[in-house]
C-alpha cells in the first residue's frame, strides 16, 4: 500500500495591518465614550452661573472659572466645624474600615475555602442569601445592636459594620477556591507553618488581584458614605454630608455643588488607578495549579 503524506501544517494566526487599526479605533471610541460622564462632570464645575442654567445645556464651557470652587472652600470654612475635620473623619473612616474588611474577609474566605469544619456549607449558604438584602432593610435591626453595643454616635457604628460587608467574602472565597492551590498550602503545613503564617504568607500573595479589587469598592463605598442614621455629632460626620448641605442650599450654590462633585470624584479614581495597574500586573501570575 501507498503512503499516506501528511503535511504538518502550522497555524499562525496574522492580522493585517487595517485589522489592527480598526481594533484601537473601536477600543478609542469605547474609550472615549466612558470617559464623557467624567469629563461633563468636570466641565459642569467650571461653568459659572449663567452657563450653568443655561438652557438648552451645552456639554462645553465657554467662559471657565475656577470661582465654584473658591466659593466652595468659603462656604466650608465658614460652618462651625473645620473643614479639615470633615476630611479627617472621611480619610480615617476609610482607610480603617477598607484595612479591617479586607484583614477579616480574606481570613474568613481562607477559612471557607480551605478548611472543612462543620456547618461550614451552611454558614456559607447563608452569607451567600444575605446578598440579597438591601442594607436599608437591615437598618433597623443594625441601629438597635449599636445602640446595645453602646456605639451610636462614634466611630465605630460606621467602621465596624464595614468590616462585615459579606460581598468582599463571598468574592474572595470564590477567588481562593480557583486561584490558591491545595498542594502549596499543604506543603507550608508540613514544614511547621502555623495556619495563620500559611494564610498570610502563602494564601494572600495568590489572591493579591482580589483583595486589590476589595479595597477598591470598600474604600470607594465608605469614601462616598453620607449622613449616618448612627452618628448625629456634627464633629463625627463625613465630608460627603458636608457637600449635600452645601448642596442642599437651593440656586446660589449650584456652582459650589458642581465643585463639590468634582472633589468627591477624585479621591475614588486615583485609588482605582493606582490599584488597577497592580491588577493587571498581577493577575497573569497569581494562579498556580496543582
Amino acid at each position: 500500500m501507498a503512503k499516506l503524506r501528511t503535511r504538518k501544517h502550522k497555524v499562525v494566526l496574522n492580522r493585517s495591518a487595517g485589522g489592527d487599526a480598526g481594533i484601537v479605533f473601536m477600543l478609542v471610541i469605547l474609550g472615549a465614550f466612558m470617559f464623557l460622564p467624567m469629563l461633563y462632570v468636570v466641565m459642569q464645575s467650571l461653568k459659572p452661573l449663567d452657563e450653568l442654567w443655561m438652557f438648552p445645556p451645552r456639554f462645553y464651557v465657554v467662559k471657565p472659572t475656577f470661582k465654584n470652587f473658591k466659593d466652595l472652600f468659603t462656604l466650608m470654612n465658614d460652618s462651625w466645624v473645620p473643614f479639615s475635620r470633615y476630611i479627617f473623619n472621611t480619610v480615617f473612616i476609610s482607610v480603617v474600615g477598607t484595612a479591617g474588611h479586607l484583614f477579616f474577609a480574606s481570613l474568613a474566605a481562607y477559612a471557607f475555602a480551605k478548611i472543612k469544619f462543620p456547618g461550614g456549607k451552611f454558614m456559607f449558604t447563608t452569607i451567600r442569601t444575605s446578598l440579597m438584602f438591601h442594607a436599608t432593610v437591615t437598618s433597623l435591626v443594625n441601629f438597635i445592636v449599636m445602640s446595645w453595643f453602646g456605639w451610636v454616635d462614634t466611630y465605630a457604628a460606621v467602621i465596624i459594620p464595614g468590616f462585615a460587608s459579606t460581598l468582599g467574602l463571598y468574592l474572595m472565597k470564590q477567588f481562593m477556591d480557583t486561584n490558591v492551590s491545595g498542594a502549596v498550602l499543604e506543603s507550608s503545613r508540613l514544614d511547621g507553618a502555623s495556619e495563620l503564617k500559611t494564610f498570610w504568607v502563602i494564601a494572600m500573595p495568590m489572591v493579591k488581584p482580589a483583595w486589590l479589587t476589595l479595597i477598591i469598592y470598600r474604600f470607594k463605598d465608605l469614601w462616598n458614605e453620607g449622613a449616618s442614621i448612627y452618628i448625629h455629632s456634627e464633629q463625627l460626620k463625613t465630608f460627603n454630608y458636608a457637600i449635600q448641605q452645601i448642596m442642599a442650599g437651593g440656586i446660589k450654590r449650584a456652582g459650589a455643588s458642581a465643585a463639590s462633585t468634582v472633589v468627591m470624584m477624585m479621591v475614588p479614581i486615583l485609588v482605582f488607578i493606582i490599584s488597577q495597574s497592580n491588577i493587571i500586573e498581577t493577575m497573569g501570575s497569581s494562579g498556580m495549579k496543582d
